[in-house]
């Protein structure tokens, strides 16, 4: 039994192993490897996407489903996360948990050693996202390896689990272009460049649109209100408004893809005719959230 609280948690190898077995699971393998276990889902946050590829990839693989609302786990009643993990430990094999914060919550329900705990988005991180991100490049590109990936939006979760995956290819160029004041927390930034520094990769980061190299094999963005959240600042949109995905970017990078982690507000931080382009591989990315989470489950509980 392994926890997934980061990407971080998974060893160079057993990274490429789990993209390389969602990969498999996307082009049609299946399997009942969970047959037998039991796999728990606990939303705090509104979730289309994550809560669907984990349950359907659960029941794929053979496990069954218990699900439990925002509401439904005497947490609310003041029992402490480190009591209910250790109560769902004795019943179930693995928890799904999406939380309103930080990783906190997750590491006391993972502070036992029988029941997985899987981050399924933190303030902080969203690991099986970035998974999903992964997955996706590999069944296109047929590799990770030496690609260029424009990333343009706001340093949030999904942001830093990219980053902090990518970093770990070799030759891969990860540029971020992240409004002044919304970049990636400096944690993350040192975390990422220093397992570039180890692959050779190359991370970096800047806070405009000015002088973008081009060439890229794939062009990322993430919705501007990031699920679950709010900007103190009323003038943010003003902030975000020069780094809308357009066409224009693929003036340079004519072969690029164009990748979204979904939901996605055409007119805001990506044109309709981008997203709806046949550049676009969003919805196919989508899809790999499914792929995956079975890797991902299937690397906790097997």
């Amino acid at each position: 039994m392994s926890h997934l609280i980061s990407v971080s948690d998974l060893p160079d190898d057993d990274l490429h192993d789990v993209v390389a077995r969602a990969v498999r699971f996307a082009a049609g393998h299946r399997e009942r490897s969970l047959a037998g276990r039991i796999v728990g889902t606990y939303f705090r946050k509104t979730s289309t996407r994550t809560r669907t590829a984990f349950t359907a990839g659960a029941l794929r693989l053979g496990a069954q489903v218990i699900a439990y609302g925002p509401e439904d786990m005497q947490l609310v009643t003041g029992e402490t996360a480190e009591d209910t993990g250790r109560v769902l430990s004795g019943m179930i094999d693995a928890l799904v948990a999406r939380t309103t914060g930080s990783t906190e919550e997750l590491l006391a329900f993972a502070a036992q050693h029988t029941m997985a705990v899987i981050n399924a988005m933190s303030a902080a991180e969203h690991p099986t996202q970035a998974l999903a991100d992964l997955t996706t490049l590999q069944e296109h590109f047929g590799r990770i390896e030496d690609l260029r990936v424009l990333y343009v939006g706001e340093g949030n979760n999904s942001a830093t689990a990219l980053a902090l995956a990518l970093s770990r290819y070799p030759g891969v160029h990860l540029e971020l272009r992240t409004p002044p004041g919304y970049g990636l927390p400096a944690e993350y930034t040192e975390r990422a460049r220093a397992n570039a520094e180890h692959s050779g990769a190359v991370v970096t980061e800047r806070h405009d649109m000015r002088d973008l190299p081009g060439d890229f094999d794939a062009i990322y963005t993430t919705r501007w209100q990031t699920t679950g959240t709010s900007k103190p600042d009323p003038d943010w949109r003003r902030v975000f408004a020069p780094f809308q995905v357009t066409a224009d970017l693929w003036e340079t990078s004519p072969k690029a893809v164009f990748m979204h982690d979904l939901p996605a507000h055409r007119g805001d931080e990506v044109t309709a005719d981008v997203l709806d382009g046949p550049a676009s591989v969003a919805f196919r990315q989508a899809e790999h959230k499914m792929h995956s989470a079975m890797a991902a489950l299937e690397w906790c509980l097997a």
